[in-house]
């Protein structure tokens, strides 16, 4: 190319003007030549770093792709061994599984058993009607007899109602862990120097004022629990049974009395229970516990209210609420529920307690003495109540 030009110059010295014009035109057209050269080097060097940089960056994917590759065919061995062994199992099933006519035939046979169970209860609940031949409801409250002023403001006393036994029991207070037991009333009511009771420590404190003894055994409401029942033999002190009272401890058994979540009741059939149900809109429920084991027997469902009652008590089976005032007045039994189905609060009148204005913390039947056990403001009182019988109650 320098020789080229040097032989240009070389002509251009020479040569005519014409001669001088088209050597320019030349050196014009081979400067933009070179020009154009420059720029095609350039654009290759662009080109290939371009190349250079896709190439690596493919390089960098494909190492990705055949790494995802290798993660699916490893599931995909997964899977298959895990699709081998459902199809084992459901083989395995299909084998175990008992033919239709083997399903309809334990169908069946269920249904006899339900079928069973339920006249079993039947049969259960028509005994329960003519046990001891208790057929006689309340009719009146005669009198109020004051035996003594003892202990807090609420509590309970009684008596234990099992046969051949004399013995009477004080538990004062809403919280506690001691038993007061005395010998017979009249040791209750004496005024001496020397206490005549014996002191029984409980391994585990009641709540409120819900408690029975029958035969020794003392039942209650465990402190600090919603709705276990604890069995105590009074002769050591030592728990001998306990249960769970389905669907207690969630309200007060009567809103005027709200310590209480648990009464235990004792009439002519046995060991009872009163709680009151929020799903039933607070209505009373009574259920009929086995006094040996403390296996619940039966529930019934009462139309009685928990609101502004104070107390209750059964008799022959049959629940009398016992109803007040927030300031305390005069006691009323205004709701009952007979599990015989043969008398109804419509049916029934209200029966009024002797006139005394104050409100009753616990009431307690005892189905030897036709009387009711009260604790009255911290008055131990006894009211004795007059029945009338029912008529005979036949089983259908």
């Amino acid at each position: 190319m320098l020789y080229f030009f040097l032989t240009l110059s070389s002509v251009n010295s020479q040569g005519s003007p014409q001669d001088a014009f088209i050597i320019q035109y030349l050196e014009r057209r081979l400067t933009q030549i070179e020009e154009r050269l420059n720029l095609c080097e350039q654009n290759t060097v662009s080109v290939t770093q371009k190349a250079y940089d896709l190439s690596s960056e493919m390089r960098g994917h494909l190492t990705t792709v055949n790494a995802m590759r290798s993660e699916f065919r490893s599931q995909l061995d997964s899977i298959s061994v895990r699709v081998e062994r459902v199809e084992r199992e459901l083989e395995y099933l299909e084998n175990k599984m008992p033919a239709p006519s083997d399903i309809d035939i334990e169908e069946a046979l269920l249904e006899q058993q339900i079928k069973a169970a339920e006249l079993d209860q039947l049969k259960k609940k028509a005994k329960i009607k003519v046990e001891n031949d208790c057929n006689v409801v309340l009719s009146q409250i005669k009198s109020l007899k004051i035996i003594k002023k003892m202990g807090e403001t609420a509590g309970s006393w009684f008596k234990d109602p099992s046969n051949g036994s004399t013995k009477v029991y004080l538990l004062s207070g809403v919280r506690n862990n001691t038993l007061l037991e005395y010998t017979n009333l009249q040791s209750f009511t004496e005024k001496i120097a020397v206490p005549p009771f014996k002191v029984v420590r409980l391994p585990f404190s009641w709540q409120g004022t819900g408690h029975m003894v029958y035969n020794g055994f003392l039942y209650y409401h465990k402190a600090d629990t919603p709705n276990q029942i604890l069995k105590v033999d009074l002769s050591n002190g030592t728990v001998v049974d306990s249960t769970l009272l389905p669907g207690a401890g969630r309200l007060p058994v009567y809103s005027l009395n709200t310590n209480t979540y648990l009464d235990m009741a004792m009439d002519e059939l046995g060991l009872w229970v009163i709680h009151a149900d929020p799903e039933y809109g607070g209505n009373l429920v009574i259920t009929k516990l086995d006094k040996g084991n403390l296996a619940v027997q039966y529930i019934w469902d009462t139309q009685c209210k928990s609101y502004d009652a104070e107390g209750a008590f059964i008799i022959c089976g049959t629940l009398y609420v016992v109803y007040n005032t927030r300031y305390g007045g005069r006691s009323t039994v205004q709701c009952l529920y007979d599990i015989h189905d043969t008398i109804h609060s419509g049916e029934s009148p209200v029966v009024f307690f002797p006139k005394r204005y104050t409100s009753h913390s616990s009431i307690n039947y005892q189905p030897g003495d036709k009387q009711l056990y009260a604790w009255d403001d911290g008055y131990q009182t006894i009211y004795e109540v007059e029945t009338r019988n029912n008529g005979q109650v036949t089983v259908e």
